[in-house]
């Protein structure tokens, strides 16, 4: 297992990676309080407990946003690690074909330091890597969510709706977090948002307390399920309850999984 400048990870397999087929705006610091002040006010749900995945898109497209995200996502991993009853792993892409993820840890500053020390390469997505990583993590302890945040999508879609079947019968819902306008992108995330039960979600200037709303209630989901997310309330956590349905568990639902653009 080789270890670069960011630490402790570990190199993803390229099995069950999709085929490859041949500037975002930057969030003011209004709006970037705005999602610090919400992100802080995490709280664990009773009694829960929970795995969530971080994964992150770190190719070169995301560069002109990169510091801005990185701070924000940092900040989150802070609040999140507040819960106590959260252990998250952080995934992420880059280059040629470099895909790691870090250890399961219920101390997120560890994760935050390590997000610090990313830089953005140029390079396709490998986001099929990610959702296969992710699956046989469930194999082994199930998963709560899995959280995505990237701006684009270069693998075949049927592919990896494949691989979201394998993550929607392991109860693992996507949370897709869409950075920029790229049409492709948002038609995969969404996709993949419907397979899993998950949500899909513009991640962009206009979005900044809704998306804090949203991280926090996949939060709630994480630690204590869909009651928890029922005692939660307010818009973010209806929106999430709309899309599992009425008493259905997430990959259970045979609808679409929400959307919000």
């Amino acid at each position: 297992m080789a270890k670069d400048k960011t630490g402790t990870d570990k190199a993803l397999s390229k099995r069950g990676a999709a085929a490859l087929p041949g500037g975002a705006p930057v969030s003011s610091r209004s709006e970037i309080a705005a999602f610090l002040s919400a992100a802080r006010s995490v709280v664990p749900a009773a009694g829960g407990s929970g795995r969530l995945a971080f994964a992150l898109d770190a190719t070169m497209s995301r560069q002109p946003t990169w510091d801005s995200a990185c701070k924000l996502q940092a900040e989150m991993f802070d609040a999140v690690g507040k819960t106590g009853a959260l252990s998250v792993q952080l995934v992420y892409f880059r280059g040629l074909g470099e895909c790691r993820a870090s250890r399961w840890v219920s101390d997120t500053r560890q994760l935050a330091d390590l997000m610090t020390r990313i830089d953005c390469r140029g390079g396709q997505t490998q986001i099929g890597r990610v959702l296969r990583h992710v699956a046989d993590e469930a194999t082994k302890k199930p998963v709560s969510a899995l959280v995505y945040i990237g701006d684009a999508m270069e693998e075949d879609i049927d592919k990896l709706a494949v691989v979201a079947g394998e993550l929607a019968l392991r109860k693992v819902p996507c949370f897709m977090f869409h950075e920029g306008h790229d049409p492709a992108a948002a038609t995969g995330f969404r996709e993949i948002a419907r397979v899993t039960g998950g949500a899909y979600v513009r991640f962009d200037q206009n979005a900044a307390a809704e998306l804090a709303a949203l991280l926090r209630a996949v939060a709630t989901y994480a630690t204590g399920g869909r009651p928890a997310l029922e005692k939660s309330g307010g818009s973010a956590a209806r929106l999430l309850l709309e899309q599992l349905g009425p008493g259905k568990p997430a990959g259970k639902q045979t609808g679409g999984g929400s959307t919000r653009s």
